[in-house]
Formats: C-alpha cells, sequence, structure tokens
C-alpha cells in the first residue's frame, strides 16, 4: 500500500472565527481521531491535499502534525456543496499491528467469454472494502472475468485474497455480462442454423 506524506499544524482554536480564518489562508481543517488517542486537531494546505483526494487511489496517510507522525486512513471528508472546494477531513488513526478496513480499488483482469459471445461487460462497484494488516493491503484487488460467462455476476463473496479478509457483503454484484441485441441475434441466428 501507498503511503501519502502529508504535512499539518495543530490548530490553536476550534471557533468558527478561526475555521473562517483557517479557509481564507487557503488551509482545510482537519481532525484525527482513534486507536484510543486523544484527538488531534489540526490544518493542511488545500493544494497538498489534490493527489490524496482527486485521485483512484487509495493511501495509508503518514501525518507530521507538529513534528510528530502519525499513521492515519482518511476516513470522511466534507466539501462545499457549490464550489467544491474542500471543507474538513476526518483521519483514522492506524496502527501497523492491528488490521484496518479499507476501501480498496478493483482492476478488472481478462477478457470474459460472455464479452466474446457478444455480451456487455457492467462494473456495479469500482471498490470492496477489505480488513487487513496496513502491510497486507494491495494498491489494487484484481478481479479475473476470464470465465465469466453471459448472463452471469461475480459478487463479493466470490473474491478472496491472501491475509485480507473481503468485508463488503458477500451479495454485492462486482461485474457482471449482459445480453446484448447482438448476442440475442447471434444466438437467434444460431439456433436457426441447427434446425
Amino acid at each position: 500500500m501507498k503511503i501519502f506524506e502529508l504535512n499539518g499544524v495543530v490548530r490553536p482554536s476550534l471557533s468558527k472565527a478561526s475555521v473562517k480564518s483557517l479557509r481564507k489562508n487557503d488551509q482545510v481543517p482537519c481532525v484525527l481521531y482513534g486507536n484510543k488517542r486523544e484527538n488531534i486537531h489540526f490544518s493542511v494546505y488545500a493544494r497538498e491535499l489534490k493527489e490524496l483526494i482527486f485521485t483512484p487511489n487509495v493511501y495509508v496517510v503518514s501525518l507530521a502534525i507538529d513534528g510528530k507522525k502519525h499513521l492515519a486512513i482518511l476516513h470522511e471528508l466534507q466539501f462545499h456543496p457549490v464550489t467544491d472546494e474542500i471543507l474538513h477531513l476526518d483521519f483514522l488513526a492506524a496502527d501497523e499491528a492491528r488490521p484496518v478496513i479499507m476501501a480498496i480499488p478493483i482492476v478488472i483482469e481478462g477478457v470474459s467469454e460472455g464479452v466474446k459471445a457478444g455480451g456487455k461487460l457492467i462494473i456495479n462497484t469500482r471498490k470492496i472494502e477489505v480488513k487487513g494488516l496496513i502491510k497486507d493491503l494491495p494498491d489494487t484487488l484484481p478481479v479475473n472475468i476470464s470465465d465469466l460467462k453471459l448472463g452471469k455476476t461475480i459478487v463479493a463473496g466470490d473474491l478472496i485474497y491472501p491475509n485480507i479478509q473481503v468485508i463488503t457483503p458477500k451479495s454485492t454484484i462486482v461485474c457482471a455480462v449482459r445480453m446484448t441485441r447482438a448476442a440475442l441475434g447471434a444466438a437467434a441466428a444460431a439456433a436457426a442454423e441447427k434446425k
């Protein structure tokens, strides 16, 4: 799992006025909590967040707050409803010795038999939630569709990865191959030829 380095400064005040002042100076208020530690309220520069937020990648965040290092996971973020400006970030403290839950992007591998037969691949889920130690978490989760036939689906319960547990509900459809008009026409033509 990739590590994203981020520098923060402890917020001396949590008042609305200080939050406004931070945002005027292109800073985003943040909080680090969890893992049986005291909450740390801090701020980071918005420009440093672009590679963390506006990307399909998932990172473990190494926070340097006033000289102290903290391992964390981006847990929640708030955007302004009109301007899409980042308003607030919540980080969940992590420990290398304890399992964490993260949503990791899937990568489709192979060419489906159903697609070769004229079907259309539909991807329903872009990320799968898994639980494991940080050292065992991959950057992406491969989903092999080579054996996926026309009209069939792959659900989260079908996916197995070493050293990590899939947390997404087992019945969640990851991808499917749907029948298309072209595939229906080909099937009808093949049936007519057999007669």
